[in-house]
């Protein structure tokens, strides 16, 4: 069965026939992948009515277990975002009541996030409907494969990081 990536490979071929173009293949089916999965995501989550940058944010608290609260830096570098893009995504969140921004009593200097009850049943809902899209995808494959797939992957990850 051939895709849009295999016909992009064949013109590539007809035209440059000297070009080794396997990881092409690869990584064009990776990112379309990724790009389709996403949009799914983005509209699951839409209907919740956050964006993937505001999910990521309530999940990366929630992760962080009780009291599902850091640093806005602490945000910035695991979301590798800059202060100023973390501070966007704060301001939405907590004009929603997801998110409450405090003084670190630990540092007077500094703030806190917390994940509100509220933020916490939202991103928990979300994480749930994130995972059913992904699941609708993945589950068209063998449990063999996606096993394969996942450790493969794995290994071009670690190989690459």
């Amino acid at each position: 069965m051939e895709d849009d990536v295999d016909r992009i490979l064949a013109q590539w071929a007809r035209e440059r026939p000297d070009l080794q173009t396997e990881a092409m293949g690869v990584f064009g089916r990776i990112y379309r992948l990724a790009r389709l999965v996403g949009d799914r995501q983005e509209r699951v989550y839409g209907e919740l009515g956050i964006n993937r940058g505001e999910f990521d944010v309530l999940a990366t608290l929630r992760r962080a277990g009780a009291p599902f609260q850091l640093s806005p830096k602490a945000l910035s570098a695991s979301l590798m975002l800059t202060t100023g893009g973390m501070t966007g995504r704060l301001d939405r969140l907590e004009r929603a009541g997801l998110v409450t921004r405090a003084p670190d009593p630990a540092d007077r200097r500094g703030l806190v996030v917390t994940l509100t009850p509220r933020g916490r049943e939202l991103i928990d809902e979300a994480v749930g409907i994130g995972l059913a899209a992904q699941r609708e995808v993945l589950e068209r494959l063998p449990a063999a494969d996606r096993e394969r797939l996942s450790s493969l992957l794995r290994d071009l990850l670690a190989a690459v990081a």
